[in-house]
C-alpha cells in the first residue's frame, strides 16, 4: 500500500529509509535501461585494472534509492523533484547492501516545499553519498495499492564470455580465413586475432581486401595474404593449407556455404574424413548453465540411421571440446511419425 503524507503533516526531524541488496545483476540492468556503459561497471577486466580495483554500481543507483523513498514513503506519491544536490563518497560494489535514508531540515511553507538531507552507506556503515533534495510536496492525500510491475530478468550470455576465456587459455590457432572480402568477414577476424584466439591467414583477393582494411583503418601489415583471383580459388587454397598443415582450421568468410563445401568434400583435394561430416550450433541460453548444441540444422538434409550416429558422435565430441564433461542427447524431429531410414 502507498500512501502520502502532505505538507502540513510532515515536520522538520521526519525521516524515511530504505534497505536494498545490490548484486550484479542490478547494475546490468540500470546499465541496460540507462544506456550507461561505461566499463568500469560492465567489464571486469577492466575495473580490476582501474582505481577502484573491481566493478562498481553506476553513482546514480544509490540516488534512484532516494528517489524511491521521496516517491514512495516520504513524502510519498505526488512527490515533484524541484532540485538536488549529491556527493558521491565511495563506491558500492556487487554483493553490497545499501541503505539510503532522507531525512527533512527545512519547511518552505508559501511554495509546499521541503528540503531533506540525504545519505547511502553500506552494511559495514561506510559513507557512500551524502546530499541535499528539495522538493514540492504532493498537494492531494493519495491511498492506493502499489502498481503491479512486469518482471525482470537480466538475459546475459555468461555461456559465451566462458568459451572465450576458455579459448584463451590455448596458443592462438592458425586459421586460414575464406574469401574475407566483406567488412563483416574481415572485421571478425581481426577481432578474434585482436583478442589471441587465432592467427589469420588470409586467402582471397588481396586488392579487395587491403582495400577493405584500408576503409576500416585497420593495420592488416603483420598478416600473411593469399592471393586468389575469386572465391572458388579462395575455397580451394584455404583447404590446401590444412591439407598441407600450414593452417588448424577454416573461417568462413563472405562466399557461399555451398563453395566452401564443395572443396572441402573433394573426394582427393578436400578434408573428407571416414565420419560423415555435420554443423552445429553452439547456443548460448540465457539462465541455462551450459552452451546447448543444435546438429545438424544446416548440412544432411536427409541423413541415414548411419549418418545421425556420425552427426551425435561429432557434437558429443565438441560439447566434450568446448567443457561439457558428460553431454546429454536428445534426439528430435520435425514429424509425427517414424521415418524408416
Amino acid at each position: 500500500m502507498l500512501e502520502n503524507r502532505l505538507f502540513d503533516e510532515i515536520a522538520i526531524g521526519d525521516h524515511a529509509e530504505l534497505t536494498r541488496a545490490l548484486d550484479l545483476d542490478d547494475i546490468r540492468a540500470f546499465a541496460s535501461v540507462t544506456g550507461d556503459l561505461n566499463p568500469a561497471h560492465l567489464d571486469a577486466d577492466y575495473a580490476a585494472a582501474s582505481p577502484m580495483h573491481g566493478v562498481i554500481a553506476h553513482g546514480q543507483w544509490a540516488v534512484a534509492l532516494i528517489s524511491a523513498i521521496l516517491g514512495t514513503r516520504l513524502p510519498g506519491p505526488g512527490t515533484l523533484f524541484v532540485r538536488q544536490r549529491f556527493d558521491f563518497l565511495a563506491p558500492a560494489r556487487p554483493g553490497d547492501t545499501l541503505t539510503a535514508q532522507v531525512t527533512v531540515t527545512a519547511r518552505e511553507a508559501r511554495h509546499k516545499h521541503l528540503t531533506l538531507a540525504c545519505a547511502c552507506r553500506n552494511q559495514r556503515g561506510e559513507a557512500l553519498l551524502r546530499g541535499e533534495v528539495e522538493v514540492s510536496a504532493p498537494r492531494l492525500k493519495l491511498r492506493m495499492q502499489a502498481p503491479d510491475l512486469p518482471q525482470v530478468m537480466v538475459q546475459a550470455h555468461v555461456g559465451y564470455g566462458r568459451l572465450l576465456s576458455a579459448a584463451r587459455r590455448h596458443p592462438p590457432l592458425r586459421v586460414a580465413v575464406v574469401h574475407p572480402c566483406s567488412s563483416e568477414a574481415l572485421d571478425g577476424a581481426i577481432e578474434a586475432w585482436h583478442e589471441g584466439l587465432i592467427e589469420p591467414l588470409l586467402v582471397g583477393p588481396m586488392a579487395r581486401i587491403r582495400a577493405l582494411a584500408e576503409a576500416a583503418h585497420a593495420d592488416i601489415s603483420a598478416l600473411q595474404i593469399i592471393d586468389t583471383p575469386h572465391s572458388h580459388a579462395s575455397a580451394s587454397l584455404a583447404v590446401a593449407q590444412v591439407r598441407a598443415g600450414h593452417a588448424e582450421a577454416l573461417m568462413k568468410g563472405s562466399l557461399h556455404t555451398d563453395e566452401l563445401l564443395h572443396a572441402v568434400l573433394d573426394k582427393d583435394l578436400g578434408l573428407r574424413s571416414e565420419r560423415r561430416l555435420s554443423h552445429a550450433f553452439v547456443l548460448d541460453v540465457p539462465g541455462h548453465p551450459q552452451p546447448l548444441l543444435l546438429s545438424d540444422a544446416a548440412i544432411n538434409i536427409y541423413p541415414t540411421l548411419a549418418d545421425k550416429r556420425d552427426i551425435v558422435q561429432n557434437a558429443i565430441d565438441l560439447a566434450r571440446r568446448i567443457g561439457i564433461k558428460q553431454p546429454r542427447v536428445a534426439l528430435l524431429s520435425a514429424v509425427e511419425t517414424v521415418n524408416p531410414a
